[in-house]
C-alpha cells in the first residue's frame, strides 16, 4: 500500500500542493529508520545515565556541583570512538590546532555535557533548583511571542538546550512540544524524558516512521503553540536539505522548513550555551519564513540561513556542542 493511503485527506491535499510548486520529499520529513541497538555502556546507554541519575537524586549538593566534570573527563578516557568523534568535529568546527589545545577542547566538550545532564537530572529530586537563563533579546522574536501565535524553534544539540522548552513555558505561559528523535536505548530515553516533560506545558514527542506522528506538530502549531527540534543530526532515512555547514557541504533536516511551509509560522532559530553551575545563556537569531508556495531556491535559501545560524553559534561555542552522534 503506498504512503499516501495512510494519509488523512486534508493533510494528502496539502502535500501535494507544495509539491506541485516546489517538488521535493515528503513535506514532514521527520520519519528515520530504527535506530541501531545501543551497548548498555555507551555514552547514551543505560548505565552511565543510570548512574548520572543516582548521583544528581541522591549525592549532597556539593557533589553535584564539582564532581561532574571530572566523571565527563573520566568518561572521555573510557570512550576512545565517542572521543574520536568528538575531536574530529572540533577539527571541522574550528580548524585543525595543536595537541594540548585539541586535548583540552575534548575534556571540555565531555565535562560540560556531564554537568548538562547532571543538572537535568536533578529535576523533581532535592537537588533540583530553577536554572538561571539570561535570554539575549531579539526584538523581532519578542514581537513574535508577544502576537501569541506558532513559533518552530530549531535548535541543537547545545549545552542546555533543554533549558528552553521550560524556560518558555514558565516565562511566557506558552505550550512547548519538543520533537526528539528516539533514542538507541528506550530505557535510557525515558530516564531523561521524564526530567524534560517535567515542567507544565512542556511534552515529548518522539518522531518516528508512522505517516500520522507528524499531524499533533500541525496541530500543535496552528493552536498557537511552539515546536522545538534540533537541527544538527541528519540520521539515516531522514530528508534533508544540502547546505554549507561550517564551510563544507552538509545537510540540516528538512522537517523544519516543511512545517512552516504548511504553518505558515516562523522558524527562530535558538542556541544555549553554559557559561557556569545551573546557569545558561540563550541565543536567538533571526526568524527564517518559508512562503507556502516557495520555489525550490526559496526553500533552499531559507535552510542556508538556518545552517549559517548554526555555524556561526557553534564556531563561537565549539566545547558547547555535544555531536555525540551523526
Amino acid at each position: 500500500m503506498s504512503q499516501h493511503a495512510f494519509e488523512p485527506s486534508t493533510f494528502r491535499e496539502e502535500r501535494q500542493e507544495l509539491d506541485s510548486r516546489s517538488p521535493a520529499p515528503p513535506p514532514l520529513p521527520l520519519a528515520q529508520v530504527a535506530p541501531a541497538p545501543s551497548s548498555r555502556f555507551a555514552i547514551d546507554g543505560l548505565f552511565w545515565r543510570r548512574v548520572a541519575e543516582l548521583g544528581a537524586t541522591y549525592a549532597p549538593g556539593w557533589f553535584v556541583r564539582l564532581a561532574p566534570p571530572f566523571v565527563g573527563v573520566l568518561v572521555a578516557l573510557a570512550m576512545p570512538v565517542s572521543r574520536r568523534r568528538i575531536g574530529e568535529q572540533l577539527d571541522r568546527v574550528r580548524g585543525k590546532v595543536g595537541v594540548f589545545r585539541r586535548t583540552l577542547d575534548i575534556a571540555r566538550t565531555f565535562a560540560g555535557y556531564a554537568s548538562c545532564l547532571t543538572e537535568l537530572l536533578t529535576t523533581g529530586s532535592k537537588n533540583a533548583r530553577v536554572p538561571n537563563v539570561r535570554v539575549h533579546p531579539n526584538e523581532i522574536v519578542d514581537v513574535i511571542l508577544a502576537a501569541r501565535g506558532g513559533a518552530i524553534f530549531a535548535t541543537a544539540h547545545t549545552a542546555g538546550w533543554e533549558s528552553m522548552g521550560p524556560l518558555l513555558a514558565r516565562e511566557q505561559q506558552r505550550r512547548v512540544m519538543v520533537v526528539m528523535q528516539p533514542e538507541r536505548d528506550a530505557a535510557a530515553r525515558e530516564i531523561v524524558d521524564s526530567r524534560r516533560a517535567a515542567e507544565r506545558g512542556v511534552s515529548i514527542v518522539h518522531v518516528g516512521g508512522d505517516p500520522f506522528a507528524s499531524l499533533p506538530l500541525l496541530r500543535h502549531l496552528r493552536e498557537g503553540g511552539i515546536v522545538a527540534l534540533q537541527m544538527d543530526r541528519v540520521p539515516s532515512g531522514m530528508s534533508a536539505r544540502s547546505v554549507e555547514l561550517f564551510g563544507r557541504p552538509g545537510a540540516i533536516p528538512e522537517g523544519p522548513l516543511r512545517l512552516a511551509q504548511l504553518t505558515g509560522v516562523p522558524i527562530v532559530p535558538v542556541f544555549s550555551s553554559r557559561t557556569g553551575h545551573r546557569r545558561y545563556e540563550v541565543h536567538m537569531g533571526n526568524p527564517v519564513t518559508v512562503p507556502r508556495r516557495a520555489p525550490r531556491a526559496e526553500v533552499d535559501a531559507a535552510a542556508q540561513k538556518l545552517a549559517d545560524a548554526l555555524t556561526a553559534f557553534v564556531t563561537a561555542h565549539p566545547t558547547q556542542w555535544f555531536p555525540f552522534h551523526g
